[in-house]
């Protein structure tokens, strides 16, 4: 398939996806419903390159969803359907007393993509003029959202927030949670899973994972959605990479769009001192010298959760490792990773015994954590690795269209693409790819 059939194939998988009544686009048909956060952020980023309002619309539309507080929920409920569990009768935002009135959501939330999304909008536009007073309007929703990350979910004031469910993550069934899981011992809950009715179970979490993550909702909800309550009671409560240096990443693109915009000084020099703190904790916290590679640290129990994932190597595409540690953060993406053997970049480390390369986060590739690294390595001038990740990329879309995740085995693929077909953020993140300048 040459370039021009897909970047048509991609354009149609976004407009298939569009509900042109709300305004917000869905993951892909059956499995994902609904707008979900960090799906609808890359999206975007795909739109721009073809439809700028649509692009403004899907942020638009996921804003609409925000708490009074500042919050951005991980879902938003726009519409019915009956094809996802659990919905928004189980989750419960109007539990919150910030919660919206007139809009359904739940009441956790994604990794939080919409700064570095405005600034990709804007550098992506033609008409720099109109793009920057939809930023005007929205840019300091996504200031208060980060906001209040740091006012709380970041109890020792270190610049680094904590998640208190795997869902927050956007790496749902990661084995970096077995440990905490095993620490669990929930209810058996009554529901019907809707997720097996469109991938194969094997791909998906187990009945017992999803128990867990049941749990950690109740907990929560029984506490009306307190963040303090929950960081005294949640078995959950961990500082995550990923999480974390897409929200450094956004408070840099807001600085950039802030001093495009004029004023805001007082916002700027906020933003600032969370960067710098940010910055320093990863560097203090975070980093493995063993694995050399970014981990996940347990709150809970203080310590670090040492496995390197994908994840691992988001710190790069938002400037935090200093050239020595972005050295061994390539070195360790090529001598695990990028083996002769696999395509980058496997979700999980392959070299572990709990890596699987077909269920979900345990082992596949994601194209938006390949295009995260892409970004990364070129900012670090790994140009021949990037390049390197980037047609992998596009070879796994070339020969089996927009899945949701794909296999990292060389000689498995034939048969490498799994999950959701005609999946949003892989088609939207495809043309990013193609369209770069």
């Amino acid at each position: 398939m040459d370039k021009t059939n897909l970047i048509e194939g991609a354009k149609k998988v976004l407009n298939s996806n569009f509900n042109e009544e709300k305004g917000f686009t869905i993951p892909c048909e059956g499995l994902y419903p609904f707008q979900w956060h960090w799906d609808s952020g890359f999206i975007a980023i795909g739109y721009a390159h073809y439809d700028i309002e649509k692009a403004k619309r899907e942020v638009e539309s996921l804003l609409s969803g925000q708490w009074e507080n500042g919050f951005i929920p991980h879902i938003i409920f726009h519409n019915e359907s009956d094809t996802y569990f659990p919905g928004p009768d189980y989750h419960r935002s109007d539990l919150h007393p910030s919660s919206p009135k007139t809009i359904k959501t739940t009441g956790i939330t994604q990794p939080p993509v919409l700064g570095f999304v405005l600034k990709e909008i804007y550098d992506i536009a033609r008409d720099k003029q109109d793009v920057l007073e939809f930023i005007r309007r929205n840019i300091d929703k996504i200031f208060k959202n980060h906001e209040h990350f740091y006012k709380y979910r970041d109890p020792h004031d270190e610049g680094l927030v904590y998640i208190y469910h795997n869902w927050e993550s956007g790496t749902d069934n990661s084995p970096i949670w077995d440990e905490i899981w095993k620490t669990m011992d929930p209810p058996k809950y009554k529901y019907e899973r809707k997720d097996t009715t469109h991938v194969d179970a094997s791909q998906r979490p187990t009945n017992r994972e999803y128990d867990c993550y049941l749990h950690l909702l109740e907990i929560a909800k029984a506490h009306n959605y307190d963040d303090a309550k929950i960081a005294d009671l949640s078995p959950f409560l961990v500082q995550d990479p990923l999480f974390n240096a897409i929200l450094t990443k956004s408070n840099e693109a807001l600085i950039e769009l802030y001093h495009i915009l004029g004023g805001n000084e007082d916002k700027v020099e906020v933003l600032k001192s969370w960067q710098n703190k940010a910055k320093d904790s990863f560097e203090a916290k975070l980093f493995n010298e063993e694995l050399g590679s970014y981990v996940y640290y347990d709150l809970r129990n203080q310590k670090q959760i040492a496995f390197t994932t994908s994840s691992s190597f988001t710190p790069l595409f938002a400037g935090i490792p200093n050239t020595g540690r972005a050295n061994k953060l390539a070195h360790r993406l090529l001598k695990n990773f990028g083996s002769e053997d696999l395509f980058l970049c496997a979700s999980f480390d392959p070299k572990s015994e709990q890596f699987n390369p077909k269920k979900y986060w345990r082992g596949p590739v994601w194209i938006n954590l390949n295009w995260l690294i892409y970004k990364g390595l070129k900012r670090y001038k790994y140009y021949e690795l990037a390049e390197r990740l980037k047609q992998e990329t596009i070879n796994y879309i070339e020969k089996h269209g927009f899945y949701e995740y794909f296999d990292a085995r060389k000689d498995q693929f034939e048969n490498a693409a799994y999950g959701g077909k005609n999946f949003s953020w892989s088609a939207a993140l495809t043309l990013d790819l193609l369209n770069e300048k």
